[in-house]
């Protein structure tokens, strides 16, 4: 029996994929791709990521951006739906050179279950991003990631989020993030 040799895709085989509307990510040489989300999906990321941005308007402990090419050496770029990322980082102005996110959301959609769920959230794991929310609106609940958990806590109520340096924390009401979607 012969196998097939699958490629083994770096962060600069990217560069050459087409712009066809789909998103390209590599986690550890494995190609993931998915379609453009659904409206509802983009809803979600719209909605929390005004939360974020007002919050961090009060905290200055970093800056939220919906994508971003977040690499984790050559093997690794991956464009989480929305990302927190330190001051520092943002002054650089070049996604090769930030540090770690300090938040990493993922918004599930049909076509990105099991990618978001298991192979970035290991990614993330491993590189050590201090939370990992994942959203699901289907269930209308938040499931929350640390570098070391092996199960997620899962919130059906609110999510709370307190970075360092920052005075307060965020906490956000899930039925208001997930009303009407």
């Amino acid at each position: 029996m012969v196998m097939a040799v699958q490629h083994y895709y770096t962060a600069a085989d990217l560069l050459g994929f087409p712009e066809d509307g789909n998103k390209y990510e590599v986690v550890h040489g494995e190609l993931l791709v998915s379609p453009s989300p659904r409206m509802r999906h983009q809803r979600l990321v719209l909605r929390l990521g005004r939360r974020l941005s007002e919050y961090l308007e009060l905290q200055p402990v970093g800056e939220a951006f919906p994508g971003g090419d977040v690499h984790f050496g050559g093997d690794s770029l991956v464009i989480p739906d929305l990302l927190i990322v330190d001051p520092e980082s943002v002054a650089r102005d070049d996604w090769t050179r930030i540090s770690p996110p300090l938040l990493v959301v993922e918004v599930l959609s049909p076509s990105s279950t099991r990618e978001d769920r298991f192979t970035k959230r290991r990614l993330y794991q491993e590189m050590g991003i201090p939370l990992y929310w994942l959203v699901d609106g289907d269930a209308r609940m938040v499931e929350v990631w640390t570098p070391d958990t092996a199960f997620p806590a899962v919130q059906h109520e609110t999510i709370r989020w307190h970075p360092a340096g920052a005075t307060e924390p965020l906490v956000i009401d899930l039925r208001e993030l997930f009303r009407d979607v």
